[in-house]
């Protein structure tokens, strides 16, 4: 019960309409939320005679103090049982800036941890109320199940879309959030549309025509994947995804790839493979007891 070792997928909007904004100035939304097999490694061990949280790696970008993972333990801290501290492991690899959530993801994956390590007996809702401190994307990774969200993000309904083979691209560049949702270009009239006519992937990217016309490389990268199929934009980008119903053909065009973009083939999962993973570890416990 000492140390818990998780995945933290990325996800992707499989379409983003940007439906109107509200007087407080957040967009309503509707989107399709959907989690593939790219991870980073998490690793989560208690300090029994030690009461403070620690990262390894800390990350010179990110302030250790504004670092998701730790903000998202210190909102478990009152709720742990006992006062033992936790030494946070992470391998990074999902990139920074690509629209894919992995800074939420290894937010929600914190919360799931440490409320096992911690005896803290939160649920899902309580844990995903704590996590939308964090950001709007948290929830869904707690919840861990692909789900149509409207609102701000925060109106989720399960549901369980198709599973192909997708190839993740990710051009050379970050791109803020918030400079695309202030962007004065950016659509936020788009007529809503039902979840049975989201489930078709009738949608589109509002975010997509900002960010190539603010960031050159994923126009390049977006003109590039598109001769192959219907390429898309994830969240607010920089990743750009493309389906296949096979590994093979999407392997092939995988191999095209130019160097200097960062590429992955993966499958699309509509249960995480984080709870997957922490299912397995409490059955296991509940074995060895």
């Amino acid at each position: 019960m000492n140390s818990i070792a998780l995945p933290s997928p990325a996800k992707l909007n499989l379409f983003l309409h940007i439906t109107g904004r509200r007087t407080d100035g957040y967009h309503e939304l509707q989107t399709l939320f959907q989690f593939i097999d790219v991870c980073d490694d998490m690793c989560f061990s208690i300090k029994e005679n030690d009461s403070s949280i620690s990262l390894e790696p800390e990350f010179a970008s990110v302030p250790f103090a504004d670092n998701l993972i730790v903000k998202a333990a210190n909102l478990l801290k009152p709720f742990r049982q006992n006062l033992a501290g936790v030494h946070i492991k992470i391998n990074k690899q999902l990139p920074m800036g690509g629209g894919i959530g992995g800074g939420s993801s290894n937010a929600a994956t914190t919360l799931l941890a440490l409320n096992q390590l911690w005896s803290c007996h939160l649920s899902l809702q309580e844990l995903a109320e704590l996590g939308k401190h964090l950001g709007a994307d948290v929830p869904i990774f707690v919840f861990g199940h692909s789900a149509y969200a409207e609102g701000i993000g925060e109106k989720l309904t399960k549901v369980e879309p198709e599973t192909p083979f997708y190839l993740l691209l990710k051009p050379n560049c970050e791109v803020p959030t918030g400079q695309i949702f202030t962007d004065k270009y950016l659509t936020r009239d788009t007529p809503a549309i039902r979840i049975s006519h989201a489930l078709k992937l009738e949608g589109h990217n509002d975010c997509l025509e900002v960010v190539r016309r603010l960031y050159s490389e994923v126009d390049e990268a977006f003109f590039w994947l598109q001769q192959f199929g219907d390429a898309k934009l994830t969240g607010t980008g920089a990743c750009l995804f493309l389906a296949f119903d096979s590994i093979d053909e999407a392997n092939r065009v995988r191999a095209a790839v130019p160097d200097k973009w960062q590429a992955w083939v993966c499958r699309g999962c509509n249960t995480s493979p984080t709870h997957n993973a922490l299912n397995q570890w409490i059955t296991h416990q509940h074995t060895e007891c």
